[in-house]
């Protein structure tokens, strides 16, 4: 996959806005390195993102290292905090609203703020942001809507994703690349990575000038991973290149796009856009074009697609 750069480039002069949204905080991949491989790639990530409003999504059984509470791996959620980053629940192990009932998710939630609520209130901070797993948000109108009404009780905002991406497919290939000790092929993988998510990226923003007849404040989602913290920096030239300034969630939010209806009610876990998209009933065309991780990365990845 490769975009020419006068695409990836072209209407830089056009103010654009982004969110960038991590998920599956501390780390992804804890269980496929050590401590003295992690923390680098950790400082790494945090480094790309410096002066950026970035915010950080947390699994808290990630917290746990055997049947102890990890000290180190806590530290990584303070070295969050201690750079000006927020962060928001996303479960305590990643549970799936498709997959599990309305009650056992709730307490997956409320078990996803043990640690994360105290430490924010440490520092006269609020916990309000929850992010779905898998961006699931419930298969139908009853389950959506319990949900929704337990996260209002417990004082939580939904925080969407507007640029959905196979990003975690890249990471599961640069992980084996990793491994291997391949350079050549991490650098392949890192370039492509770049391209594949820049293409994402384009496409949403047609999509959104399609549905709203003008450019939304856009919202990604990527991974604490190796991936990014090898990456993330080439990734963020090029979107500034494009015009794009990085904005906190709460002000992507006040968009009144952000309130637009969505009965999307699939299996699937898909883009914002797509949502309404698919409520106002565009015709197929509207998401024809988008693009998908190219079949060598999905081979070496082991995965069968996005």
């Amino acid at each position: 996959m490769a975009l020419s750069l006068g695409v990836l480039i072209a209407h830089a002069v056009q103010a654009r806005e982004m969110v960038i949204t991590v998920d599956d905080l501390p780390w992804v991949e804890f269980a496929h390195g050590t401590r003295s491989e992690i923390q680098p790639r950790h400082r790494r990530l945090l480094s790309a993102l410096k002066g950026i409003p970035a915010i950080g999504f947390v699994n808290e059984a990630k917290l746990v290292d055997g049947a102890q509470l990890s000290l180190w791996r806590q530290q990584m959620l303070i070295d969050w905090l201690d750079r000006g980053f927020e962060l928001g629940n996303h479960t305590d192990n990643h549970n799936d609203l498709h997959q599990v009932p309305a009650e056992q998710f709730e307490q997956s939630i409320l078990r996803g703020e043990r640690y994360l609520r105290p430490l924010l209130g440490q520092r006269q901070q609020a916990l309000r942001w929850f992010r779905h797993p898998y961006l699931h948000t419930g298969m139908d109108a009853a389950t959506r809507e319990r949900i929704t009404q337990f996260l209002a009780a417990h004082d939580y905002q939904v925080a969407p994703v507007t640029v959905d991406n196979g990003e975690w497919i890249y990471a599961r290939a640069y992980l084996l690349a990793l491994q291997q000790r391949d350079r050549a092929l991490q650098a392949r993988l890192r370039a492509d990575y770049v391209d594949y998510m820049l293409a994402k990226v384009v496409f949403f923003e047609d999509a959104a000038q399609r549905q709203f007849e003008r450019e939304i404040p856009q919202i990604l989602l990527i991974h604490a991973n190796a991936l990014n913290a090898d990456a993330l920096p080439d990734l963020l030239t090029v979107l500034r290149i494009r015009g794009y300034q990085f904005i906190a969630l709460a002000q992507a939010l006040a968009d009144p796009a952000y309130r637009h209806d969505d009965q999307f009610f699939g299996r699937g876990g898909i883009s914002w856009l797509h949502r309404w998209a698919l409520t106002d009933q565009f015709p197929k065309s509207h998401y024809e074009g988008e693009p998908s991780v190219p079949d060598w990365v999905l081979q070496l990845a082991g995965v069968d697609g996005e």
